[in-house]
């Protein structure tokens, strides 16, 4: 692949810093590498390819040359920026909710919809989907190819990281405290998270659900391509700091066995099957932070319900939530594409 000039915008946030070293360890073709946040973080290094690169201040002019953007500032930062950038004629993969939706936008998670990533040149921006979407539909969609998946049951156990910086420093000093017999503050969350879960992530709406278990249900149907597949989720914050746990029950078209499942979501991309119960062996969250696969295992019939598949799916949500993802569609883009 030819080498590109790319910049990262929220570049100190914890994505930003995980998508420079994913750039990195992928050996992005990048002969140019521009760190982007806020005022108050100019002047900060972050090390990239043996340099240390200074983070430079957002502007409506920092993207001339830059051929591909990696957001990941917010959706008020991309809604104002990424326009702009896409308008200086580089293509914008954007990790927040400002433009997940939007029907001409393409929302891509590569081993699902690669194929979607042509539709950039609508709009110069793909969106990049809510991290609990991108482990879910890594592990759905090679059983939907070989039977339909008609509704899906999921439970989410999320990790603090998936707020932000903030959230894991306040998970870190809220656990301190207890030990040490001190006051618990809570700044991020509307209650303590150290030894707790919250069943709130996002606002709630008018259905009684959240923001994020609606944002499960609209990206799913959108990424699958299948208006027919219906989603409900309940999602969860809990005291874990890196990795995404989810529990998904799913009704088939046809019955699929246990071990049928097994072995398509062995060979599936982007999917490792860790699933032996008898050693105490199937996926943890502090297996998968720092790995780039979806984990899954506990594979089961539900005994409940005919043609149902009962399963438990972990993923570093950092890294193949949003950093990882990104860049692949990234390579895709550029050896497609551009």
């Amino acid at each position: 692949m030819k080498e590109v000039s790319v910049a990262v915008v929220g570049a100190t946030g914890a994505v930003g810093n995980e998508m420079v070293k994913v750039l990195e360890e992928r050996r992005f073709p990048v002969n140019e590498l521009r760190l982007l946040a806020s005022k108050r973080s100019v002047g900060k290094k972050i090390s990239f390819n043996g340099n240390e690169v200074k983070v430079e201040e957002l502007t409506e002019d920092s993207f001339k040359g830059v051929q591909i953007s990696l957001f990941s500032a917010g959706a008020s930062v991309s809604k104002k920026f990424a326009p702009i950038a896409a308008k200086s004629g580089c293509v914008v993969i954007d990790n927040s909710s400002a433009f997940r939706m939007e029907a001409d936008i393409p929302l891509v998670v590569p081993e699902v919809n690669p194929h979607a990533i042509a539709q950039y040149k609508n709009r110069g921006i793909i969106a990049n989907p809510n991290c609990s979407t991108i482990q879910m539909v890594v592990a759905l969609k090679p059983i939907h190819d070989v039977s339909k998946i008609k509704r899906v049951v999921v439970a989410t156990y999320q990790a603090v990281s998936g707020t932000g910086k903030k959230a894991i420093e306040e998970l870190s000093s809220q656990t301190q405290a207890i030990f040490n017999f001190k006051d618990i503050v809570c700044n991020v969350y509307p209650h303590q998270i150290a030894f707790n879960c919250l069943p709130h992530i996002d606002v709630f709406l008018e259905n009684g659900y959240t923001r994020e278990e609606m944002k499960m249900y609209y990206e799913t149907k959108k990424i699958m391509e299948d208006e027919d597949i219906e989603v409900t989720a309940t999602c969860v914050r809990v005291p874990v700091f890196y990795g995404h746990s989810e529990a998904i029950n799913i009704e088939l078209e046809k019955k699929l066995t246990a071990d049928e499942v097994r072995k398509i979501l062995s060979n599936a991309p982007g999917v490792k099957v860790v699933d032996n119960p008898d050693n105490n062996e199937y996926p943890l969250a502090i297996y998968a932070a720092g790995r780039d696969e979806v984990f899954v295992g506990r594979i089961r019939e539900d005994v409940s319900k005919e043609n149902c598949i009962e399963m438990w799916v972990v993923s570093d949500n950092i890294r193949k939530g949003a950093a990882l993802n990104a860049v692949q569609i990234a390579e895709v883009l550029l050896e497609r594409y551009l």
